[in-house]
């Protein structure tokens, strides 16, 4: 049996307009400091992020979206945020923020496979 490391992560939220506080989970961001991951998946389903918003400039979005994920996985040459550790990006990735782009509050876990966790997340929580 592997050993169980701990792991955080926080859904990654397409919040149309803030004032309404109407969201669709689009993806997960998950760090596990023991095995130094940090990773994120995205999965929009357009159709119903459409419906919530028609408006929506969904080109934005998808770079936005794009942009944490390149953060998660590459850190450095994505400018001063990617220098960071992956600790420190992590918490900043999902700091509160009032913007089109949100995630939920931290959540916690355990895992042997952190690539697997996250995978399993996003079924689970926004695959639904």
């Amino acid at each position: 049996m592997h050993a169980l490391n701990s792991y955080d992560y926080a859904l990654i939220r397409v919040v149309p307009h803030v004032e309404r506080e109407e969201y669709l989970n689009v993806g997960v961001i998950l760090f596990c400091r023991e095995r130094g991951f940090l990773g994120a998946l995205i999965d929009v389903d357009v159709a119903r992020l459409q419906a919530l918003a028609p408006d929506l400039d969904l080109v934005d979005v998808q770079l936005r979206l794009e942009r944490m994920v390149r953060l998660c996985e590459r850190g450095a040459g994505t400018g001063p945020i990617g220098r960071l550790s992956v600790s420190e990006r992590f918490h900043w990735l999902v700091a509160p923020r009032s913007t089109i782009i949100q995630t939920s509050p931290a959540h916690s876990g355990l895992c042997s496979d952190p690539a697997a966790a996250l995978h399993h997340l996003l079924k689970t929580v926004v695959h639904h």
